[in-house]
């Protein structure tokens, strides 16, 4: 998932956590004939769990990952086509007239170095598209997401007596830097392939105990804006403060003014995300200089929301360049990066059926109702490109229940996504991700 949906505290050991990721496999005590299929076959998931863990690929960079699990695809008899929207995969199997349903999964990993100290921990080393050397690690989860896809396509291929329609997976490249499902798109993936009438997939949850299912009706994660604010001043010696515009402490000025976007002007009930992760200005103690640089970034629900917000970057720049007597051909210049992810709406009376749909399968108090969240998912631009799809996300919980228990009384922290701490304890998020994608495809898919 594009960024972190908690804080990371590292004074807390977690070893305890990737513990659980070296024993023999122990999912939840199947329920059905699904439960148990999946069962028999946990030994083969967390072998190919690991090795998708410890093989990670950067976004736009996921050949290999996209070529091993096609590989399995095929084997499955869906007709599988490479390559889409970069390293994307779409495997279709037709079944009869009926609905249209895409089952999702991502497959980038993040530039992290892994520090959970699983014996098949990453120790991947690359370089990022800017040239920054680093670690890679599925610090985000994808590969349970990918494995539980796996899976899922096997129950389903094994039951086409149970269900009518056609299956559209798809394993989508770079949903970390919230481009992949837009790539995806472009090259043709509602008009080369059949076009979804469902939508859905899961992400695995650093704040739910393993296994738990959790939902959200409505906006689910945000939008997700990077910005960039270039202050431009007039330079010069420190000794002479009069002969200059200092853009450092313009720059200040607007960081303090951009908090009142929030604090003053946005409804509370409403919520939103503005803050500046960087600023950059200067190379010396005793020199004014010329530029600096604000990064943001804005988080928010709704498109009026994020406009509003935009709108108001732009005006507090502006604003408070001319309260410093910048001249005119110096003002603040805002620029929105082209790329942003767009926010994750469960249509709500779809969500609350489908989440009636687990409920009835799995046992009570297992699938709960979650809040939203200010984490950015592309999986939204499947349904903002047609709002007639019906679309659902929900979560896996992958944090083993002791340490739920110590999180709840105080006595430890939990490692968030994105964290090089994260590991969950992947064969619950794997059997219980399955299970749940399997029991709502084959409603949604189901004969007459």
């Amino acid at each position: 998932m594009r960024h972190a949906l908690t804080a990371i505290l590292a004074a807390v050991s977690f070893s305890s956590i990737a513990i659980a990721q070296t024993n023999p496999a122990t999912p939840p005590a199947p329920q059905n004939a699904i439960g148990a299929t999946i069962a028999k076959d946990m030994d083969g998931l967390m072998t190919l769990y690991r090795d998708l863990h410890a093989n990670p690929e950067l976004s736009e960079q996921e050949t290999a990952t996209a070529a091993k699990l096609a590989k399995r695809l095929k084997a499955m008899k869906f007709d599988v086509t490479e390559k889409v929207g970069g390293t994307g995969v779409v495997a279709v199997m037709k079944n009869g007239s009926g609905p249209v349903l895409l089952i999702r999964a991502d497959m980038d990993g993040l530039p992290v170095v892994e520090q959970t100290g699983l014996e098949f921990a990453s120790k991947v080393r690359t370089k990022t598209p800017e040239g920054v050397e680093t670690g890679v690690m599925h610090a985000c989860g994808h590969d349970t997401h990918m494995t539980a896809f796996i899976e899922t396509a096997k129950l389903l291929a094994a039951r086409k007596d149970e269900w009518k329609g056609t299956l559209v997976m798809i394993l989508q490249p770079a949903e970390e830097v919230g481009r992949g499902a837009r790539l995806m798109l472009e090259d043709g993936l509602y008009t080369r392939f059949p076009k979804p009438t469902h939508a859905i997939a899961f992400h695995d949850a650093a704040n739910l105990e393993a296994g738990r299912v959790g939902y959200t009706p409505g906006y689910a994660l945000a939008n997700v804006d990077s910005v960039d604010i270039l202050v431009k001043g007039v330079g010069g010696h420190v000794a002479y403060p009069q002969t200059t515009k200092d853009p450092i402490v313009l720059g200040a000025r607007i960081v303090t003014s951009l908090q009142t976007l929030v604090s003053r002007e946005q409804e509370p009930q409403d919520p939103a995300v503005v803050t500046v992760g960087s600023f950059q200005a200067g190379a010396k103690h005793n020199i004014i200089p010329d530029e600096a640089k604000l990064l943001l970034t804005i988080r928010s629900y709704s498109d009026d929301t994020r406009a509003k917000l935009i709108e108001g970057i732009k005006r507090i720049s502006r604003g408070e360049a001319i309260a410093a007597g910048v001249p005119d051909d110096r003002m603040p210049v805002v620029t929105v990066k082209d790329e942003f992810t767009p926010s994750t709406y469960n249509p709500p009376e779809f969500a609350e059926q489908m989440a009636g749909i687990l409920k009835a399968h799995f046992p009570e108090g297992r699938v709960v109702k979650t809040t939203a969240v200010m984490g950015g998912e592309d999986f939204g631009r499947f349904y903002r490109a047609d709002k007639s799809i019906n679309s659902f996300i929900f979560w896996v919980g992958g944090v083993p229940a002791d340490k739920m228990a110590q999180a709840a009384a105080g006595q430890a922290a939990l490692p968030s996504l994105h964290s090089p701490f994260w590991a969950p304890e992947a064969d619950k998020v794997i059997a219980t991700a399955s299970e749940a994608l399997t029991v709502l495809a084959l409603d949604i898919l189901k004969k007459g």
